[in-house]
Order: structure tokens, then C-alpha cells, then sequence
């Protein structure tokens, strides 16, 4: 029903008709996930069994960055515990998003019927784990930064306790972003059947639905993508840019290499993940379509988080050393080889 119906109805009807028309809002705030219901259910199948091997890669090789950091003695230094701080939160990232998505390949047409608590959650945490891992990606930049450029005071300045506030800092970052942003956008009244073109309860899908004056919202949106894209995207790559001279001016060839290495590993993932959010989120309401944040999302949610294991334990051979050492103790043949040799 349109709004102006409403308020018009609400006039009509005087006191009870505001009672009626506020349990009618209640109703109205039931929103439909989309997502791909519209598709050919064969190609909604074809989708499902071609990101479900992507989705378990992506939590197996991150849970397993994670437990390497944890359990080898010799990743246990500022950049591999802050490799295994976002590990998790990649973890609890495609925990979020993943599942849904995937059962919407699977359910009939329609979209999938949520409660706003239920909307606003998959929302609170979507914003506070993807803030965090902003802020994250940027913590480890400073970490490099100071490992190369200042590598004589960096036992000083990158302790144990620094990296726990580091951490802690980022996710609290996230953490209070998520609760202003979702705060702001679910303050509002929702109309237009509440339908999300979208496949889950992503920010401007949701905020298009709310009914009269949204322009608060949509700058608070746009500030948040500019403090919390732009300007970490334009540090990381200022420290970036200062290791590179650092590194194409001191130590030897191989030195320099392995260095290079870490770097381009980093500045590929954070150029990944800013390039993808700023594209979507840095944008107004107004030029946006839905219906390609779709296309794009089936991105920035199953093919990005499985870049990050494959950049890191690929190209760092700290990882293929702490994987190596960790299968041979497991497997006894081996184990029993090394103790004769």
C-alpha cells in the first residue's frame, strides 16, 4: 500500500486508524531476501554446486592460516598474528553471508522471509566484521612499515601488547560503526513490501526501502565508506609506496625479494578488498543498480575471501614451511624417517 494511502487512511479514521495503520507498518516490516529467485531454477543449481567447494576451500583455508598462527612456534610475530586476526574474521564473514546465499540457490521462487531483528543482525555483523577487516588490513600495513623502514625499533614499537590494543581497536572500529550505521537505517519506517534486491540484508538494498526522508542516512553511509575506505585504501598504499623505496635501496637480492614478496602479497589483498567495497558502497542511492551490486557481490563474497588463503600461503614460504613441518609430525611415517636421519 502506498504511503500516501496510509497517511490519508490515517486521517479518515483518527485515533483508531493510527492504531490500524502502526500494526500495518509492523506488517510491512517483513523483508523479502531475493536474491536469485528470479533465475532459472537450473541455473540457481548450476550457481549453488559451482560456489559450495568455494565456500568450504574458503573456510578451510582460513581456518587452517589461522591454526598455523596459532600452533608454530615461529609464526608466532606481529605480521603472522595479525594474518591470523583477519584469518577469523574471514571466517566469521563468509559464516555470516555464505549459508543464506547458498540456501536461497535452493528455495523456491519468492526470496526468503526474514524478521527485522533478523535483517538487522546479518546487517550489524556484515558491517562490524567487514570494518574490522578494514581496519585490519591497515593495521598490518603500519606493521611492515615499521618492520622495514625502522626494522632497528621495530621489537619496540610492534610488542605483544601493542598488537593486542592494534587489534582490539579494530574491532571495536567495526564494531561501533556497525551499531551507528544499522541504528541510523532501521530507525526509519519501511514500505515497499519490503522486498531486497539483494541476497542478503546489505545496507543500500535495505535503506531504499525506507519510506520519506532518507538523506541523513545516505550521507552517514557515504562518510563512513570515505573514513573507512578511502582514506585507510590512501595510507596503505603511502606506507606501501615508502617500504618499496626502502626495499629497492638496501640488503641483498634475496632480501629484497622475500620482502617484495610479503608486500605484494599485502598490497594485493587490501587493493582487493577496498577496490571491491569502495565500488560498491561509495556510491549514492541514486546511481546504483541492485541488480548489479548482485552480480558483483557473488565477488566480494566467495571469490575474494578464497584469494586471501591462496595469496598467503602460496606466495609466503614462513606458511609452506609452518604447513610442511606441521603435516610431517602428523604423519608417522615420516616422523619416524626424520628421527633415524
Amino acid at each position: 500500500m502506498d504511503i500516501l494511502i496510509l497517511d490519508k487512511y490515517m486521517e479518515d479514521q483518527g485515533e483508531m486508524g493510527e492504531l490500524d495503520i502502526s500494526r500495518l507498518l509492523c506488517n510491512l516490516q517483513e523483508f523479502i531476501i531475493l536474491g536469485f529467485s528470479g533465475w532459472p531454477p537450473g541455473l540457481r543449481v548450476l550457481l549453488f554446486a559451482l560456489l559450495l567447494p568455494l565456500y568450504l576451500a574458503t573456510l578451510a583455508g582460513n581456518l587452517l592460516i589461522l591454526g598455523l598462527a596459532l600452533a608454530e612456534p615461529a609464526l608466532h610475530t606481529p605480521m603472522y598474528f595479525f594474518l591470523g586476526a583477519l584469518s577469523a574474521v574471514e571466517v566469521a564473514y563468509t559464516l555470516v553471508l555464505t549459508p543464506r546465499m547458498l540456501a536461497g540457490f535452493l528455495l523456491p521462487p519468492g526470496g526468503q522471509a526474514v524478521a527485522p531483528s533478523t535483517c538487522a543482525v546479518q546487517m550489524g555483523l556484515f558491517v562490524a566484521l567487514g570494518g574490522s577487516e578494514c581496519l585490519l588490513l591497515a593495521a598490518m600495513a603500519l606493521d611492515r612499515y615499521l618492520a622495514i623502514c625502522h626494522p632497528l625499533y621495530y621489537p619496540q614499537l610492534m610488542t605483544s601488547e601493542v598488537c593486542q590494543v592494534l587489534l582490539a581497536c579494530c574491532c571495536m572500529g567495526g564494531s561501533i560503526l556497525a551499531v551507528g550505521l544499522t541504528t541510523a537505517i532501521f530507525q526509519l519506517p519501511f514500505c515497499h513490501g519490503g522486498l531486497v534486491n539483494h541476497v542478503f540484508c546489505d545496507l543500500p538494498a535495505v535503506l531504499v526501502l525506507a519510506c520519506g526522508n532518507r538523506e541523513l542516512q545516505e550521507h552517514v553511509l557515504l562518510v563512513a565508506c570515505l573514513l573507512l575506505l578511502v582514506l585507510p585504501l590512501f595510507l596503505i598504499l603511502l606506507s606501501y609506496t615508502r617500504v618499496l623505496v626502502v626495499i629497492l635501496g638496501v640488503g641483498d637480492a634475496a632480501g629484497r625479494r622475500k620482502a617484495f614478496n610479503t608486500v605484494a602479497s599485502h598490497l594485493t589483498v587490501a587493493v582487493l578488498h577496498y577496490g571491491c567495497a569502495t565500488a560498491m558502497y561509495a556510491r549514492p542511492l541514486s546511481s546504483r543498480s541492485l541488480e548489479e551490486d548482485k552480480l558483483v557481490s557473488l565477488i566480494y563474497i566467495n571469490l575474494t575471501p578464497l584469494l586471501y588463503p591462496a595469496i598467503y600461503t602460496l606466495r609466503n614460504r614462513d606458511m609452506q614451511g609452518a604447513l610442511q613441518r606441521a603435516i610431517s609430525q602428523r604423519t608417522p611415517g615420516t616422523a619416524h624417517q626424520g628421527e633415524l636421519t
